[in-house]
């Protein structure tokens, strides 16, 4: 059972890829934690834990929640939320294979700060907090690059939080320039940003659904980009990039 959640088709972990468990011979995106390690210490790393499947809208982890375990994500996509304290559920970022979740309570030991939900099918390697600790005795390099996933996220989280100052609309062409250029998968017409409801983008840049929706439109009437179910398409980012600069 993972934290919250079921997990399904698990491979025996540590012991070499069984006959479901992908090849980690692949390339994680260079921007991500799996990404920035070299080819023997992602190796080494990738033989801890158990690889786990979640299917889509699984909890891997819950706010408040006790739990330690540390997850690195192979493949998939996962929603960060938490509840404000108004009561409301936000989406705080947005994690894809290759990301590190639930590191902050293995490290310090605290309750969880946020909850991680799968966004569609997802894969990870499920590590506990003793076996990581071990890991990091042998692999010191490892501390610096967990403190360097860390640091990035707290960078995510100021920059939102300076951004809450600025007009709705630019709040969210700055966070649509960052989801295109870290999660964006490219299409015929664009770069597509999939999983996201509009009230979650609004979540992630701190308005509500009518000003989100609003803003959205006003950037689909430019021809910048159109919005389709559960995902949004960019067509221009580098006009998408004027907009977040306050360049409208």
């Amino acid at each position: 059972m993972g934290t919250g959640g079921v997990e399904i088709g698990m491979v025996n972990g540590g012991d070499g890829a069984g006959p479901d468990e992908p090849r980690y011979g692949r390339d994680w995106p260079a921007h991500t934690f799996l990404g920035r390690l070299d080819q023997r210490l992602r190796g080494a790393l990738l033989e801890l834990g158990q690889f786990v499947r979640y299917a889509s809208g699984t909890t891997l982890i819950i706010e408040g929640d006790l739990g330690r375990d540390l997850f690195i994500l192979l493949d998939g996509v996962c929603k960060v939320t938490g509840v404000t304290p108004h009561g409301v559920r936000a989406l705080l970022a947005v994690r894809v294979g290759g990301d590190l979740v639930g590191e902050i309570a293995a490290m310090d030991g605290e309750p969880r700060s946020a909850t991680v939900t799968a966004g569609g099918a997802v894969t990870a390697r499920r590590i506990s907090p003793a076996d990581m600790e071990q890991f990091l005795v042998s692999h010191p390099m490892m501390a610096a690059e967990m403190n360097r996933a860390m640091a990035a996220k707290l960078r995510w989280s100021t920059r939102r939080r300076v951004d809450y100052g600025d007009h709705v609309k630019i709040r969210l062409a700055r966070v649509l320039v960052e989801l295109a250029y870290l999660h964006g998968t490219p299409v015929a017409d664009g770069t597509s940003i999939g999983v996201l409801t509009q009230p979650e983008i609004g979540g992630l840049i701190g308005a509500g659904e009518p000003s989100a929706h609003k803003a959205l439109a006003e950037l689909r009437s430019a021809g910048i980009l159109s919005t389709r179910y559960r995902r949004i398409v960019v067509h221009d980012l580098s006009r998408l990039g004027d907009v977040a600069d306050g360049d409208s």
